[in-house]
């Protein structure tokens, strides 16, 4: 299998990153249309007003194909701190090392950045993902039956205060 390589920004990113996500998430957790609307307006919101002084994109790439990627927006627009959002791995990427190696870098940029925290919204029962997220230093702070992602899901919210 060829190498995988870790870069930042590539043409083709914000596509590559919806298809990921909803590779998984259509068939797996019944996300459709009002999902893959959502990653499209914010991640193009994001990208328009992209400062690499605050805001950080990782992707993993295996030639042309993104196999994973990991955002944090240190913009503040949605809440206090960093906002880890769009961190997602392709079914063929998976149990490689791949995401903790993507969590390690943005963990390392949030350390590095002026806020204090990072924050992030999941749901209950990615169960991988969240033993990912405590790992690297993440707590549940909060849990709501709301479902932004109109899959009929229990949303979570995890917070990580910057190490001293």
């Amino acid at each position: 299998m060829t190498e995988i390589e870790i870069d930042e920004y590539r043409p083709g990113t914000l596509s590559g990153m919806i298809g990921l996500h909803m590779a998984y998430y259509a068939p797996t957790w019944n996300f459709g249309a009002g999902f893959e609307a959502k990653l499209a307006a914010e991640s193009g919101t994001f990208l328009a007003a992209f400062d690499p002084s605050r805001d950080l994109i990782a992707t993993a790439w295996q030639q042309s194909s993104l196999m994973g990627c990991i955002f944090i927006d240190g913009s503040e627009r949605d809440g206090p701190g960093n906002h880890l959002r769009w961190f997602v791995v392709s079914d063929q990427a998976r149990g490689r090392g791949l995401g903790a190696d993507l969590m390690q870098q943005a963990m390392a940029f949030c350390d590095a950045s002026a806020h204090r925290s990072t924050w992030l919204t999941t749901f209950a029962g990615l169960d991988t993902a969240a033993k990912l997220y405590q790992r690297n230093g993440f707590d549940i702070v909060s849990e709501a039956d709301m479902d932004q992602w109109q899959g009929g899901v229990r949303e979570q919210r995890y917070q990580r205060q910057r190490p001293n």
